[in-house]
């Protein structure tokens, strides 16, 4: 699988097994006492370096990327963590830009294993799988020794892992509902949540935001004193332009304008990940109005940008894309790109969601501009039934538009089929598109079937 020894997927497959025997990343307890005790045991390596720290509902792993990709042709060695992975758990400790081996993952947790056992036994509420990885993501990079550390937040913000870290630079990314069960069922709540990031003397980079989320976000930065850089108004995008394999920007940063910057990456919502990212780099290298940094470093930067699963082509003709658009908000932005940015005679969404997720959201967000919908589901025990899932959808698309397959690769390839298809027996069959998309489970799924690596 992947190029990668048996015997060190088998190990990791191993480890993987006893961390899913811990509370999952989608349940957490509004504390951080667990992973400050296993901390202090690991001799704090957080704070062996400077942090970035990434916070928002969507967006924050593609500016994670984007921030890493700066700071690396900057010339720092960099380590990112970010969450949930696509295909293999090795996605989400990445140092030089590189997801770590599966022996340097094993070795990871082998190392803190035993510090983490200390801090079971200490607790009535054994420390949770996301804590565990964050633990080893710190020590990693501290081993490593890394220059800069990326942290993307694994859900909220205050009571998330990684708020252990004081971060040099906080970003918060545009917040919407999601998660409501434990950020609030309000945007001003969960703003609040994700702005508990923001610390005492730090730089907030802050995208736009709805006003609700906006005044909590502000509260925060004044409670603490923070710097703020907002985009809009210190930073943000000046124009784009669609170009062959994505689009090429003018982006305005807290050290002046950048122009001709390629971002290989499609839809406005990218566009403004890369200012954001931008803006978040700035900060952190001390740009300002007196420090520009060095245009062709920073073209080279974007330029390189990888995100699996994010509007990423699978295959042509029919071309597939796989997004891993998982709640309204990001399915929204999803549809508004291949609105804008793609011409297809027909598309075909393959739509396999998760349980805990607005289904009827993300379907209704699609609707518009999609023609047919192939209702499936993933491998993850939490996937929605797809006989339920089409239950939701017909009241969305209506019963005529729906096709249910239970398998993923059954789904992709009636898909492929339905985008083939013509009224007419002279008209050309070219032009159909597939989108693959309602998780991240169903985007990595959907990238291993069509032979990608992970990245």
């Amino acid at each position: 699988m992947f190029g990668i020894d048996p015997a060190e997927l088998q190990e990791l497959r191993a480890v993987e097994a006893e961390l899913n025997e811990r509370w999952p990343e989608t349940k957490i307890e509004p504390s951080l006492d667990r992973i400050e005790a296993l901390t202090e045991l690991l001799a704090e390596p957080q704070r062996t370096y400077p942090v970035i720290h990434v916070a928002g509902t969507n967006g924050k792993t593609s500016t994670s990327r984007m921030v890493d990709a700066l700071l690396t042709k900057h010339g720092l060695r960099t380590g990112r963590y970010t969450s949930p992975h696509l295909q293999l758990a090795t996605e989400r400790i990445s140092i030089d830009s590189a997801p770590i081996s599966p022996r340097a993952y094993v070795e990871a947790y082998r190392d803190i294993a035993p510090y983490v056992s200390m801090v079971d036994s200490r607790s009535d509420i054994r420390m949770s799988k996301f804590e565990v990885l964050t633990g080893m993501a710190f020590a990693a990079f501290a081993d490593a020794p890394v220059e800069a550390a990326v942290l993307e937040v694994g859900l909220g913000g205050s009571w998330d892992a990684t708020n252990v870290a004081d971060a040099k630079v906080s970003v918060i990314c545009p917040v919407a509902m999601d998660h409501a069960d434990y950020l609030g069922d309000d945007l001003e709540s969960i703003g609040r949540e994700k702005a508990g990031v923001i610390k005492p003397g730090s730089i907030a980079v802050v995208a736009e935001q709805r006003p609700e989320a906006a005044q909590a976000i502000y509260q925060r930065i004044a409670e603490v004193d923070a710097t703020v850089a907002r985009e809009g108004q210190e930073f943000g995008v000046l124009s784009r332009t669609i170009a062959v394999g994505g689009q090429m920007l003018q982006l305005q940063g807290l050290g002046g304008v950048y122009d001709e910057i390629f971002l290989p990456l499609h839809g406005a919502h990218q566009a403004r990940n890369a200012a954001l990212a931008l803006a978040a780099a700035e900060a952190f290298l001390g740009a300002g109005a007196e420090h520009k940094l060095t245009e062709d470093v920073v073209r080279e930067a974007f330029a390189s940008v990888i995100t699996p699963g994010r509007l990423e082509r699978v295959r042509s003709a029919p071309a597939v894309l796989v997004d891993a658009a998982h709640n309204p908000h990001g399915a929204r932005a999803l549809a508004e790109t291949l609105s804008s940015e793609f011409s297809f005679r027909k598309l075909v969404a393959v739509v396999g969601v998760l349980g805990d997720k607005d289904a009827s959201g993300i379907l209704g967000a699609l609707e518009p501009v999609v023609d047919e919908v192939v209702i499936t589901r993933n491998s993850s025990p939490r996937a929605v039934n797809p006989d339920e899932l089409a239950r939701i959808a017909k009241d969305v698309f209506g019963p005529d538009r729906i096709v249910v397959e239970p398998r993923l690769d059954d789904a992709v390839d009636t898909a492929v089929q339905l985008a083939e298809e013509t009224s007419q027996p002279q008209d050309p069959v070219s032009g159909g598109g597939v989108v693959i998309t309602g998780s991240v489970v169903t985007a990595g799924e959907a990238r291993a079937l069509f032979g990608k690596e992970p990245a």
